[in-house]
């Protein structure tokens, strides 16, 4: 069970732009079940030194997704990150995630993987957001949506999609595991608290256990000890599964922080936490360097 079931279940009313019918631009604005925000926490990245904003992208069978892409404003052959959603789809957290990856020199992309079966932001109860969307996605769609971003960074022509890597949030952190099996081009990956053992479903038959041994790229694993959604024992399992996988498997690593909830990078919710955060954050950026992406 993803840990944001337990942990959230507010009922906010629309913003007053939403209610009035007024367009809010992609990854400005938060999904309505995770209002009101811990202002105090969260961080805002500028947008200076950047060519920062939304974009659509062509997927491969023609349609056109949103997406949030951030590099530096000069300069080119960027080092290239997909940047994969909460389960709240691309709101301003995960844009400034991509902001913070293009500081530090990378090409960074989200694009809004639940656009063909509705918009997550609209949500106001967590329980019916996973039942009605979330649940309705095929991982075989967000696959095949992920290759498209990747196309669309290639054509750019400002990033380099040789190196190339992926990180992702709550159920973006499962879709890490999935797509750096599913693409040979992947040099790593890191996942921050995604689902690892569960209960499959038709569009969702596998879990990142079980394609160990088809890994392109050693993942870093960043989980917390608390989190009540994933269990110890789920990640003890998948740290031994590891082991016995793909040479990429064998250099992946799962490192828990003691006492730590569920999304605790989150900077705008009470589950942040500074230290595990920038921690984590650290250990990305030196991930990513470490294995061809930098």
């Amino acid at each position: 069970m993803d840990g944001d079931r337990l942990i959230y279940g507010a009922e906010n009313g629309l913003s007053r732009r939403a209610a009035l019918g007024v367009p809010v631009a992609l990854g400005s604005t938060f999904a309505l079940s995770v209002q009101p925000v811990q202002a105090q926490t969260m961080i805002v990245t500028p947008t200076d030194g950047l060519t920062a904003g939304a974009v659509k992208v062509k997927t491969k069978d023609g349609k056109d997704m949103d997406a949030y892409r951030a590099m530096p404003a000069s300069g080119q052959g960027f080092g290239t990150i997909l940047v994969v959603q909460e389960i709240f789809g691309v709101h301003a957290h995960i844009a400034d995630m991509c902001r913070r990856f293009a500081k530090a020199g990378y090409y960074a992309i989200a694009p809004e993987l639940y656009f063909r079966q509705g918009d997550a932001k609209t949500y106001t109860e967590i329980p019916k957001l996973i039942a009605e969307l979330v649940s309705q996605v095929p991982d075989a769609q967000v696959m095949g949506d992920l290759d498209s971003a990747v196309a669309f960074a290639k054509s750019e022509g400002k990033a380099d999609t040789a190196k190339l890597g992926i990180t992702g949030f709550c159920w973006g952190g499962r879709i890490v595991w999935m797509y750096d099996a599913h693409n040979p081009a992947v040099k790593a990956g890191v996942a921050w608290y995604g689902p690892l053992v569960r209960l499959g479903t038709e569009l969702q038959p596998k879990n990142p256990i079980d394609l160990v041994k088809d890994l392109h790229g050693p993942v870093l694993g960043l989980y917390g000890g608390a989190d009540t959604g994933i269990s110890q024992e789920s990640v003890d399992k998948m740290r031994e599964a590891l082991k016995t996988g793909s040479p990429a498997a064998q250099k992946s690593r799962i490192d828990v922080y003691p006492d730590t909830p569920h999304a605790f990078n989150a900077d705008y919710r009470p589950s942040y936490r500074k230290d595990p955060a920038e921690d984590g954050w650290k250990k990305a950026l030196a991930w990513f360097k470490a294995n061809g992406v930098g």
